[in-house]
């Protein structure tokens, strides 16, 4: 029951003198402030016992306390708080249910100091608790106005709330009241509630009934806020449900109601031809049901019209026919590409063998070689002799898995994967697939496209590849999946392991020499439109800008200096300088002129017959490359300097190789102190580009030796292998570019591991013209063979 105006007028006055004694009434789920009233309902023997007792009093007054915890049946003593309200039994019915209804008024904040007795109901003594606080200040008038037109304001805006509460807080003008009636009438729980009624200082009970109002007030804003979003949305829907309505009736009338029942005529039909699997052909067919069922103005319709066309566009059943002729591939392959012999009689078994097994799977091959070396093409060049379509894929940066495998169907503008929409380009479901710079894979927070990859070229998952768009396998087993790098070293090794890894070494200068007038100039040729000038390039040319002006393991820089000097031609051509059919001829003179001075010398002239310097090999993702190891002495306490960006292993090698030379010292007829009074420093030129690794190791130490020993090295002699504190040579790898770097630079010998002999063996014997090979085991060993004898002074 809300207390009315008529209700507070009639409210006695306040207690004159407490009892020291009252019967306490413990309620749950309520508290009741004074000068209230409030009804109240009593059905428990023990309540009705307590207000039997109250009522036989002439004062009718008792105490109610707020149970403190949710609990079944009676309360005891430690489950009430102890402040609470002193009530006056206004009004008792007793009604035929044996329940008594109460209309009581509170007259008084108490505190119970003690029970006295807990059955058959709860006594206690009690103590009257004032007010403090100067109700009369400026600060508790103002905050009186401001409480009284917030509430009034709440409560016109909150359908919770009865009106008459505007007109009761009106009438009340002092503050410790009207901060009781806003108390109870806000959604407050109990604990809430409570500490309104314990707060006794008049001026922050008002500053708190104000910020409650606030909240109240945001809280109404908020709600009257999303209660209109959702009439506009529902009045918004229900619009174009009748403008729908309506449409369908003038779609009718017109005819064109036939239409959306073609469409989906037409779709089957499509299904149909598409031949697709049994799961793929009940998928599409459910979303044609309910495309039936959208209205052609939704946009879900467009949605799952997009995803049926993606269904009907892929080549579910149809293959383009292998070429199965060894002869023509091999042709076709030499054609193309001069040399990687390994590669062309790899893809020949494949067609041998598809030729005899017809439902042989795809191949996952890796091609990893120096930037240049033909990968890339080289997958269209295989596509070209099997017959097939061919599909690149440029794996470079990509870092989002949804790449990969798509986004689903939930997102908007969700689509295929990059896989499946080359597949869908190429129209048959046995392309050769190019997966270019698969080491340039990124991975961030949207995923890992190397772990999707993982299915994708795994030859017993990829016959049901999952696309997160598509929703049904699709067989990707029939595909030749060709995958480029530079390098193997950042592919995961679960990746890894499901290729066949085969590697493109560099060229050598014949290899060269073959490319470029095979392939490289008829094209720049005919890029630079000089393809009909009587234009010719002799060998020395050719072999100077080979040599001179590029130093790669590739031919793209080459091809670059070629394609220069094409567009000279054409400007002397367009400048009137050549007359109409003069044959025109570039030797090596003349490549000053056009090209520059030249680029690259070879450094083996000048650094040879020095003490402390060894040349060295080294494997970078460019390719091989000769390494100068420099080494001096000055007198100093020992310490060993290095410089040129080494990395770790890189210098832990240079450690041990002073750390073994000094522990040969004796061997060597070196004093002692050579080592303990001077300082090292040993420097790796071109100190722009970072080096490291452990192949460096025999370099260093016979760099050391050199410098300490006064012998130097032999001329055109190059080395590589790790060592050890024990004197021993351990394999490296990349012999073979490494060997194909030594030959470009001009070195004659190269001082190999003996465990390395094997990789030696499989080059072929063409690329070893000119080179002779010692293999050592230890490092005094590769020291006698590198080491010239002492010049005597």
């Amino acid at each position: 029951m809300e207390p009315t105006g008529e209700e507070v007028s009639a409210v006695q006055e306040d207690v004159e003198e407490l009892p020291e004694e009252l019967p306490i009434l413990p309620l749950k789920n309520t508290v009741i402030f004074p000068h209230l009233l409030a009804p109240l309902l009593v059905n428990t023997e023990r309540s009705k016992a307590l207000i039997d007792s109250v009522l036989a009093d002439p004062e009718r007054l008792m105490m109610s306390v707020a149970v403190n915890r949710s609990l079944e049946g009676s309360p005891s003593t430690e489950d009430v708080y102890r402040t609470g309200t002193v009530l006056r039994i206004v009004k008792m019915l007793k009604f035929p249910d044996d329940s008594y209804r109460l209309l009581v008024q509170g007259t008084g904040r108490a505190r119970v100091t003690e029970f006295t007795v807990e059955d058959p109901f709860f006594r206690g003594r009690v103590e009257a608790l004032e007010d403090c606080g100067d109700a009369e200040a400026v600060e508790a008038l103002a905050l009186t106005r401001e409480v009284r037109d917030q509430f009034v304001g709440l409560v016109s805006e909150s359908s919770r709330l009865s009106d008459e509460l505007q007109v009761l807080a009106m009438n009340v003008d002092e503050p410790t009241r009207l901060a009781d009636l806003v108390a109870s009438n806000l959604e407050l729980d109990i604990a809430g509630k409570q500490a309104f009624l314990e707060e006794l200082d008049v001026v922050a009970r008002l500053r708190r009934v104000r910020d409650e109002l606030r909240r109240a007030g945001d809280a109404i804003q908020i709600e009257s806020e999303i209660r209109e979003k959702v009439q506009s949305e529902m009045g918004k829907t229900q619009r174009e449900y009748m403008l729908r309505q309506q449409l369908d009736h003038i779609r009718k009338e017109l005819g064109e109601a036939e239409d959306e029942d073609a469409e989906a005529d037409a779709m089957r039909e499509k299904i149909e031809a598409a031949q697709m699997p049994e799961e793929a052909e009940k998928q599409a067919l459910r979303e044609v049901e309910r495309l039936e069922q959208m209205p052609p103005a939704s946009a879900e319709h467009g949605v799952i019209r997009a995803y049926l066309e993606w269904l009907v566009d892929l080549p579910w059943s149809k293959t383009s026919e292998d070429q199965l002729s060894v002869e023509d591939a091999r042709r076709i392959l030499d054609e193309d590409h001069f040399g990687l012999e390994k590669v062309k009689d790899r893809i020949v078994e494949y067609i041998a063998v598809l030729s005899l097994k017809k439902d042989l799977r795809g191949p996952i091959l890796c091609f990893v070689g120096a930037p240049g070396t033909g990968k890339t093409s080289l997958g269209r060049s295989i596509a070209r002799a099997l017959g097939r379509k061919f599909e690149r894929l440029s794996l470079g940066g990509v870092r989002d898995e949804a790449e990969i495998r798509g986004h689903r169907r939930t997102y908007v503008g969700a689509l295929p994967g990059r896989i499946v929409q080359g597949m869908r380009r190429a129209g048959t479901r046995n392309p050769v697939f190019l997966l270019d710079e698969v080491d340039k894979v990124g991975a961030d927070y949207r995923g890992d496209p190397s772990s999707a990859l993982l299915e994708v070229l795994d030859p017993e998952q990829n016959s049901a590849f999952s696309d997160h768009y598509l929703e049904v396998p699709f067989d990707l087993s029939q595909v030749l999946f060709i995958a480029t790098a530079n390098q193997m070293e950042p592919v995961p090794a679960a990746l890894r392991d499901r290729m066949e890894v085969i590697e493109l070494p560099g060229y050598t200068e014949e290899d060269k020499l073959e490319i470029a007038r095979r392939f490289l100039i008829p094209r720049q040729r005919e890029a630079n439109g000089v393809a009909e000038i009587d234009l010719s390039f002799s060998e020395a040319a050719l072999r100077t800008v080979i040599g001179s002006y590029t130093h790669e393991a590739g031919v793209r820089n080459l091809e670059r200096e070629l394609g220069k000097l094409c567009r000279k031609v054409a400007r002397r051509i367009a400048e009137g300088q050549v007359a109409d059919g003069q044959a025109i001829a570039i030797d090596a003179p003349d490549l000053a002129e056009l090209l520059g001075p030249i680029r690259f010398e070879p450094e083996l002239a000048e650094r040879a017959g020095m003490p402390g310097v060894a040349v060295g090999l080294a494997y970078t993702p460019a390719g091989g490359d000769i390494l100068f190891i420099e080494s001096t002495m000055m007198p100093g306490r020992g310490g060993l300097k290095l410089t040129g960006s080494l990395g770790d292993v890189m210098r832990e090698s240079a450690e041990a190789a002073r750390t073994w030379l000094q522990s040969r010292a004796e061997k060597f007829d070196l004093e002692p102190e050579a080592f303990e009074k001077r300082d090292f420093h040993l420097h790796v030129p071109a100190g722009a580009i970072p080096k490291d690794g452990p192949s460096a190791g025999v370099a260093m130490v016979t760099s050391l030796a050199s410098l300490m020993l006064g012998r130097a090295t032999a001329p055109e002699v190059a080395m590589t292998g790790e060592i050890t504190l024990r004197g021993k040579v351990l394999p490296v790898g990349g012999i073979k570019e490494k060997v194909l770097a030594a030959k470009r630079s001009g070195i004659r010998r190269v001082v190999l591991p003996e465990r390395n002999r094997r990789d030696v063996e499989e080059i072929q014997s063409e690329l070893l013209k000119g080179l002779d090979f010692d293999y050592v085991s230890s490092i005094d060993e590769a020291l006698d063979r590198i080491l010239l004898p002492a010049v005597a002074v």
